[in-house]
């Protein structure tokens, strides 16, 4: 077993963070916070020497097992080792990493990963651990469909009167706000694409806004529920959906959770896996994939696409403020005027876009 203090920390967690201050001392602190929860929750390192902890956008994610500690009930010794396995995972401090344990609580392990504690000052949470290794991003995408529809219906809870939803915003404010943001930050940036494409989006914002917040149909909604955040459940866990639903071997993870409209949560597998869209005709294929997303969730297909323009117009307009990211802006424009049926004609072609994450660091 390694020593806290001996965890490497994931190469591109140290180029992200490495360049401020903030984020330097995060990286600095991180073994204490380790040891720290270690202690607190009666874990042991499950990282062999020499391993490198997982990591995501914006947290480190350490592998660990379970000690039978009876003031928490964390640990059991009398499970068996696949039961007793989990991860450690310790986020740098942002709003998102705050509501992410609220959100988990109120799911339970349905659907999405099962909270098994959390310590908000040292921006940790204890979770099951699922398999790192198998994503519903390897898996072919007309069985990835029923998976993802069936974790929809599963995550989409009714708000009720519990403390834990005081906390998320709201998609409905959202497009309130862009529609004081997007026209400002789109003179600001230059224009970088036709004024037609950012009135789609603000109709989107207008409409979606007031309808949303009158429409009743608030959910808890996984704003990030693309392929690679849902995981595969270990072999040996009982998941708590049951194995015969389409979900039952897969959960969510990192949900930057909100509350509003569920077909808001369609949008991130229109921006994935571009390259497998029909070369014939990936314009259609594109608006076929949000229908076919959509259907398998019981979603009303328009509206996630009315909601897939205006976040991916969002994202143009983020990335045309950065520098290297020409190809992430490239492929949001695509996107969102493919969506309105109009695709840009100066743009790359679909294949030849960078997948997210790809164009820059």
């Amino acid at each position: 077993m390694s020593e806290p203090a001996d965890i490497p920390i994931p190469p591109d967690l140290s180029r992200r963070y490495g360049g401020s201050a903030a984020g330097r001392d995060w990286l600095a602190s991180l073994p204490r916070l380790v040891r720290h929860c270690l202690d607190q929750w009666q874990l042991e390192l499950d990282l062999a020497p020499g391993a490198m902890p997982w990591n995501g956008h914006g947290a480190i994610v350490v592998p660990v097992r379970l000690r039978t500690n009876p003031s928490t009930g964390l640990g059991d010794g009398s499970l068996g080792a696949a039961r007793r396995v989990a991860v450690l995972k310790i986020a740098y401090p942002h709003n998102e990493a705050l509501v992410e344990p609220r959100a988990l609580a109120l799911w339970d392990g349905h659907g999405a990963v099962r909270l098994l504690a959390s310590d908000t000052g040292a921006g940790a949470l204890l979770l099951e651990r699922l398999d790192a290794v198998c994503s519903l991003q390897d898996v072919p995408l007309a069985e990835a469909v029923p998976v993802w529809g069936a974790l929809v219906r599963q995550l989409s809870l009714v708000p009720d009167g519990r403390p834990e939803w005081q906390d998320f915003d709201h998609v409905a404010a959202r497009a309130e706000q862009w529609s004081d943001e997007l026209p400002e930050s789109w003179e600001r940036l230059g224009r970088p694409f036709p004024r037609w494409l950012l009135e789609a989006a603000l109709e989107v914002c207008q409409t979606r806004g007031a309808v949303g917040r009158r429409s009743g149909r608030d959910v808890l909604v996984h704003t990030d529920l693309h392929y690679l955040n849902i995981l595969s459940r270990l072999p040996a866990a009982e998941p708590a959906s049951g194995g015969s639903e389409p979900a039952g071997g897969w959960a969510a993870i990192d949900p930057q959770p909100m509350i509003g409209e569920a077909e808001f949560a369609v949008a991130p597998l229109l921006w994935n896996r571009i390259r497998e869209l029909s070369r014939a005709d990936p314009e259609r294929g594109l608006r076929e994939r949000c229908r076919d997303f959509s259907m398998a969730a019981g979603l009303d297909a328009e509206v996630a696409r009315q909601w897939s323009l205006a976040r991916e117009v969002e994202n143009a307009l983020w990335y045309a403020s950065k520098p290297r990211h020409e190809g992430d802006l490239a492929r949001s424009l695509w996107v969102a005027s493919t969506l309105t049926g109009r695709t840009l004609p100066e743009l790359p072609a679909p294949h030849a876009l960078p997948a997210p994450g790809e164009a820059a660091s």
